[in-house]
């Protein structure tokens, strides 16, 4: 692991950067400062870039446009590799008919709709149609009732012999400074436990989520992964996932991995980045137009 302050001299030695999005492009406050420097910097030097997320919470067309808004333009939904996005692949092709039941926002539904099949909120699943539900899937921590559909859920998978889904593997994300919320991938880890089945799961840090990405870029042209280096502030996701499919890795200090104790963290886990530095920030001051 090397300690690089400069985020300008890592990009440099590579053609593609894969970036996680929540603190690293953005915090609970909203885009890093500065972070269009780097875009800016990425597109004057011809290199590729993805935001790589566990987000399935809305479309890429949504996500990109949330950053539009913030006056970050570089980033269009063909940039955006979410986890919803292997979902969608997987149903397509394992579930063939019936309903889709699933627990998050109608936006995040946007993955399992576009599949063709009959999608509805577990809320709306009762004793009249629940034998015609053939998956469940867990997209986002919002937009249901945590009481009374949590435990409809549990039920639901006990009484169905069906794959369930974890579109969002994060177990918490940060709320504040100070504080985290309970994520989608914290309440499916709970209900996994309490049903007894194994879920599968879409997203850092798990391969198919590089390998997917990987994909894409291969349909462009030929790529090595040492041409590649994944961006994060995550050691348990981006890191360990990045290395795991043979990326080179980047553990910034703007988010879920703080300076005070990122060498101990690092010790912990024995999760090790190939790199460690303070943000994905590029100063205004080294973009040489």
């Amino acid at each position: 692991m090397n300690r690089i302050d400069n985020f300008k001299s890592i990009i440099d030695r590579y053609k593609v950067v894969f970036f996680d999005a929540f603190g690293v492009l953005k915090n609970y406050k909203g885009l890093l400062p500065g972070i269009e420097n780097t875009f800016a910097y990425l597109d004057q030097q011809k290199k590729d870039y993805y935001i790589v997320t566990n987000d399935a919470s809305r479309s890429p067309a949504q996500l990109a446009e949330s950053y539009n808004n913030k006056g970050l333009l570089a980033i269009t939904p063909d940039k955006i590799i979410s986890s919803g996005m292997l979902t969608k692949e997987y149903l397509d092709l394992k579930v063939n008919d019936g309903i889709v039941a699933y627990l998050g926002t109608p936006d995040s539904a946007h993955y399992i709709d576009s599949s063709g099949l009959h999608t509805l909120p577990v809320s709306q699943i009762n004793a009249s149609n629940i034998d015609k539900v053939n998956a469940l899937v867990f997209l986002d921590d919002e937009g249901f009732d945590w009481f009374e559909d949590l435990n409809k859920a549990v039920n639901i998978l006990r009484k169905r012999t069906i794959p369930a889904i974890v579109a969002n593997t994060d177990h918490a994300y940060p709320l504040s400074k100070h504080d985290v919320s309970i994520a989608i991938g914290g309440i499916a880890h709970m209900i996994e436990k309490i049903v007894g089945k194994e879920f599968i799961r879409f997203g850092k840090p798990d391969s198919q989520m590089f390998m997917f990405a990987y994909d894409l870029l291969r349909d462009q042209g030929p790529i090595s992964k040492k041409d590649i280096v994944m961006v994060g502030d995550t050691l348990q996701t981006d890191i360990l996932g990045g290395n795991k499919f043979g990326l080179d890795t980047v553990l910034v200090l703007s988010g879920n991995t703080q300076a005070v104790d990122a060498e101990n963290r690092i010790n912990a886990t024995g999760i090790v980045p190939t790199y460690v530095c303070d943000s994905a920030v590029i100063e205004h001051g080294e973009l040489a137009f």
